[in-house]
């Protein structure tokens, strides 16, 4: 029943990486679902109050959960880390821990330092996630899996733009056309460059046209019009799901 919490949470909350989930191997849904709704509960947590210190509380209640995982013991009872307590191991705890730490810039205001600092937040999150489950279904390349998360980050976090600002976040550390644009660009090298299982890819199938998009159009980004449209979705998921 928890990976059956796990994956309609999922569904609830990250489409795009639930139909990727469910066009995976059956084998690989067992340690993937886990680890997106782990990362569906850390994302929001930040979001969810303006109270910076209850927002820092529930994510440390997030990094409790892991250390208790990784020590092996008794956890404690939540949908979501009954499953996870299943499928990672201490390696795997700890990456995540990672993540969740990463996570505490959702809750400020304040701006990334430099490029260095949103590429350490993007590898530290979105690279984060895809090497553990990466991992834990059995491949052994950190480096190629991190460019392909780092890749799927941009992405994501372009798409993210219109909502971050108007949350009154700074997530970009040069906002300009050509700024946007060299971002997008060093996104789709990384995720050219990226190596990844089928399973693992899937969950960035609009990475690629979304970059292409931000590249082509940096004015994109601020009016929310990156994205495929259903019908390209469908398509684009259905021939990486059969030709990788």
């Amino acid at each position: 029943m928890s990976l059956n919490a796990c994956a309609a949470l999922v569904e609830r909350s990250d489409p795009d990486r639930f139909r990727a989930t469910m066009a995976a191997p059956v084998a690989a849904r067992r340690i993937l679902f886990p680890i997106y709704a782990f990362n569906v509960e850390v994302t929001r947590a930040p979001w969810v109050t303006q109270e910076a210190m209850i927002a820092e509380m529930r994510l440390q209640w997030w990094r409790d959960a892991l250390e208790e995982i990784c020590a092996g013991g008794t956890v404690r009872k939540h949908e979501v880390v009954d499953a996870l307590a299943d499928v990672l191991d201490p390696e795997a705890a700890k990456t995540l821990d990672n993540l969740v730490a990463a996570r505490r810039w959702d809750v400020y205001k304040d701006a990334f330092e430099d490029r260095s600092h949103l590429d350490e937040y993007i590898d530290a999150t979105s690279g984060a996630l895809m090497w553990t489950a990466a991992r834990l279904l059995g491949d052994t390349n950190e480096t190629g899996v991190r460019a392909f998360g780092y890749g799927v980050g941009v992405a994501n976090l372009l798409r993210a733009i219109p909502d971050l600002e108007d949350r009154g976040r700074k997530p970009l550390v040069d906002g300009t056309s050509a700024g946007v644009k060299a971002l997008a660009q060093d996104g789709l090298a990384a995720l050219t460059r990226g190596v990844a299982p089928k399973a693992i890819k899937l969950s960035g199938f609009q990475a690629g046209p979304i970059l292409r998009q931000a590249i082509a159009d940096p004015s994109r980004v601020a009016s929310g019009a990156l994205g495929l449209g259903p019908l390209r979705q469908a398509t684009r998921l259905a021939r990486i799901a059969l030709l990788g």
